[in-house]
């Protein structure tokens, strides 16, 4: 008995797209993949804490002057002007290596951040930037009462109104 296979050219088309699509996906064919040029050129190391988010960024070679800082909502945005160098026509320049450009990166921060209490530091082309969390925002523990301690709890506050009463009822008199 011969079996009778029916092709479909568009299902199979439809295959080998999704292959070329799953291999170029890869990250060996996107050496970025975290990112375009410009965040290459920011890279960047956040940590979350309870009390604040710290952002780390390397800027080798930039004067503190030249960074910009912006908090529009939820959206930081560190920015790098771009350094005017003047040319020079002494002599032939046979190689360079150093480039001065701009560039942007915008995080989006998470809610509940008191941007009006951030701090930032530049030491050493290491940007440092502080955003503490606000209190409402931060987490609290709820203590878990029994049975029997919110009997109690009652009680005290009855025997509590009690005696005031009667405390402001002597005060009156």
């Amino acid at each position: 008995m011969t079996a009778i296979r029916r092709t479909r050219p568009a299902t199979d088309l439809m295959r080998v797209s999704r292959a070329f699509d799953r291999l170029f996906d890869d990250a060996a064919f996107r050496p970025l993949a975290w990112g375009g040029p410009v965040e290459a050129r920011l890279p960047l190391d956040v940590t979350s804490s309870e009390d604040a988010v710290l952002i780390e960024a390397a800027l080798p070679g930039v004067d503190p002057q030249d960074v910009e800082i912006t908090v529009h909502q939820d959206n930081l945005t560190i920015a790098v002007k771009e350094q005017a160098q003047a040319e020079t026509t002494d002599g032939e320049r046979v190689y360079r290596e150093l480039r001065r450009s701009s560039g942007t990166r915008t995080l989006t921060l998470p809610s509940g951040m008191d941007t009006e209490h951030a701090s930032a530091d530049f030491d050493n082309g290491m940007l440092r930037l502080r955003i503490p969390r606000a209190e409402a925002a931060k987490p609290r523990q709820i203590r878990v009462n029994t049975a029997s301690t919110t009997a109690k709890q009652v009680a005290a506050e009855a025997q509590g109104t009690e005696d005031g009463t009667d405390a402001d009822a002597g005060q009156q008199a």
